[in-house]
């Protein structure tokens, strides 16, 4: 029976099977693999499929499928997982770059702690209205390596994540694509409460990398924080956002935080039928 080694991480609460895929024979059907190794109870159960592969621009390339099955162009957590286990595989040093369909990310793995060097923030769309079940809903929009909603609000224990989460990722305005949605507190000037529902996982997960960046850029923005921001994540990991702001213009944009090996091993081929 084959067996196909991995190793379980988290990244502030994001978990993942991250996969050495270099030999790419190891897994025919990346998409079918990530929607049933994903399952709960009855396989391993993640929030999605990490794949590290061969690449001719840098170290190595990263995969990311989500538990649906979908491929994610960039996954901030993820990144910072499949980082360390490079490192700690011996794939690649300290300081690295590898591949990603959002273009090519610089990290460096201190210990548990993996900061990344993330492109620049696109398409910046503020105070935007859409209108959910004929109520008016303004927030504001980027994408930072997948696209982002942002909402802010009062109380954000009280906040319909998952239900408006839904109805805005599949919301006609951001059609085909749909987008991620992250419901936001301000504390102070650096500090940021944050809940988000994933694109993908059709969940609020404990944490997103991305989802954190694009939080950051938009609350900066709208001229709300300051360089470094600490977002206070579902899972209780803070994520830290660094960059530089020029007018609307984002440089040098890094994100910091923990990531977690859980365990490894070999998953059967019977956990995914």
């Amino acid at each position: 029976m084959k067996k196909i080694p991995f190793w379980k991480m988290s990244g502030s609460g994001n978990d993942f099977l991250v996969i050495d895929r270099r030999n790419k024979s190891l897994i025919a059907n990346p998409s079918h693999f990530a929607r049933q190794a994903c399952r709960p109870k009855v396989s391993v159960g993640a929030d999605g499929v990490l794949l590290l592969e061969e690449s001719k621009k840098a170290d190595f390339a990263m995969r990311i499928f989500n538990a649906d099955g979908s491929e994610a162009e960039m996954c901030g957590n993820g990144a910072r997982c499949i980082a360390r286990y490079a490192f700690l595989q011996g794939i690649a040093r300290e300081v690295m770059t590898f591949e990603t369909l959002a273009g090519i990310v610089e990290a460096e793995v201190k210990g548990q702690r993996v900061k990344t060097r993330m492109g620049e923030p696109r398409d910046l769309l503020l105070h935007q209205k859409i209108s959910v079940d004929g109520e008016e809903i303004f927030l504001h929009r980027v994408n930072s390596g997948v696209p982002h909603a942002v909402l802010f609000v009062e109380d954000l224990e009280k906040a319909a994540v998952k239900e408006l989460g839904r109805k805005i990722r599949f919301h006609e305005a951001f059609h085909p694509a749909g987008t991620n949605v992250n419901f936001l507190n301000l504390t102070d000037p650096h500090h940021i409460s944050i809940r988000t529902y994933e694109r993908g996982v059709e969940e609020e997960t404990l944490a997103c990398g991305t989802g954190s960046v694009a939080s950051a850029i938009i609350s900066a923005a709208l001229n709300l924080v300051e360089s470094p921001v600490f977002l206070h994540t579902r899972g209780g990991e803070v994520i830290t956002i660094y960059f530089e702001k020029k007018g609307l213009e984002f440089r040098n944009l890094f994100m910091e935080g923990n990531t977690t090996v859980a365990f490894e091993g070999e998953l059967w081929e019977e956990a995914l039928l």
